[in-house]
């Protein structure tokens, strides 16, 4: 079953799910608890904290939830904070792009680097919930993400500017990957 966020976010293959941890995390319990599916994709936009320029398609199957006040020694939090799929092959997190979630975008280029030291590369605001609610129903679930933009103070503008072209973008990878596994 493909997922994604909804609003301005939708694709025709996917079912939208809500924007942010809150939304995305009972609408996706909702669609578990009544047909769960055998697996997810969830497709959606992501920021780069610089590694990804936008237009590129990452695929991950990490994510974190670590706001930027943690990285100021400013918060902290009793929870894991850095989850991975329910999935066979596990790909190290060395190796495998973490994505950062939170309701909030960030806008502080220099802050995000503190991130990176941790192998964290994008933002999207709802995969660590969707990882969260795959890993109680023990559904294997993958997240492919086109970039729209870096986190930097033109982040939303740029968003708004890269956004159509980047579905357009993601679709495509998404079709041509979905043939490819069907032969």
């Amino acid at each position: 079953m493909f997922v994604c966020a909804g609003n301005n976010e939708t694709f025709p293959f996917a079912t939208p799910i809500g924007v942010g941890l809150i939304e995305s995390t009972i609408n996706l319990t909702r669609l578990a608890l009544f047909d769960k599916p055998e697996f997810l994709i969830f497709v959606g936009s992501a920021g780069s904290y610089g590694k990804y320029r936008p237009f590129d398609i990452v695929e991950s199957s990490i994510a974190a939830n670590i706001e930027l006040a943690f990285l100021e020694n400013r918060a902290y939090t009793p929870l894991d904070n850095v989850i991975e799929a329910y999935s066979d092959d596990k790909v190290s997190r060395e190796t495998n792009t973490i994505v950062n979630s939170s309701n909030y975008i960030s806008t502080d280029f220099d802050l995000v680097q503190g991130l990176r030291k941790h192998h964290i590369e994008l933002e999207n605001m709802e995969f660590f919930s969707v990882l969260k609610v795959s890993q109680e129903f023990s559904i294997p679930v993958l997240g492919i993400f086109v970039v729209t933009n870096y986190c930097d103070n033109n982040a939303h503008h740029d968003f708004i500017k890269h956004h159509e072209e980047a579905k357009k973008k993601l679709m495509e990878y998404v079709v041509k990957k979905y043939k490819e596994l069907q032969k």
